[in-house]
């Protein structure tokens, strides 16, 4: 087998499919969250410069991608390690070298992977403006905090659609629901920021 069907075969036995499907959304909402929170506080916080706003959001998206892939992980490999404790109990046998010690061993490196590539990703996405208009791609005039501001709320709205059509449930209600999440968030920030 080669490494991608491996990778399918040790998520088929070991029905963590789902789980990966989880850790994306969950940890995609979280980035494009933070990001959202980030640019926001910058917008009423006063003027800053740029490259200070890209190098805060680059640290805090960094962050959450380390912080995913270690804390899934740890978490992870114990739950995997216990299941294929639990398997060789009942099989009164040692599956090390079996698919199932191997999806033991793997399957936590997927899920990390997937945790951590998730709210890097999406941070990087948000933050392309920003670079963009650093670089001088877009003009100044063309307002490259709220355009990141306008891209997070797309994402996040991607992302309660994708939910939605995962559950087999309306998809503008799903994208709308994060959406009001991140509204919310926002009225929070500028409340917050006024006290």
């Amino acid at each position: 087998m080669n490494l991608l069907g491996d990778a399918r075969h040790w998520l088929e036995i070991t029905r963590a499919h789902g789980i990966m499907r989880r850790y994306f959304v969950v940890n995609g909402f979280d980035g494009a969250l933070t990001m959202l929170g980030l640019i926001i506080g910058f917008m009423v916080g006063g003027p800053a410069e740029l490259s200070v706003i890209i190098t805060a959001c680059l640290g805090a998206a960094i962050a959450l991608g380390v912080s995913g892939v270690s804390s899934a992980y740890v978490s992870e490999s114990a739950e995997r390690r216990r299941a294929l404790d639990q398997l060789e109990a009942t099989m009164l046998t040692d599956l090390r070298d079996s698919s199932h010690g191997q999806a033991a061993r793997w399957v936590p490196v997927l899920i990390a992977l997937t945790n951590g590539a998730a709210p890097l990703s999406v941070c990087l996405l948000i933050i392309t403006p920003l670079w963009l208009s650093e670089r001088g791609v877009l003009s100044a005039a063309a307002a490259p905090l709220p355009i990141a501001a306008l891209t997070a709320l797309f994402v996040i709205f991607s992302l309660g659609v994708y939910l939605g059509r995962t559950a087999g449930t309306s998809w503008i209600r799903s994208g709308l629901r994060t959406l009001i999440i991140a509204i919310v968030t926002i009225g929070l920030i500028y409340a917050v920021t006024r006290v």
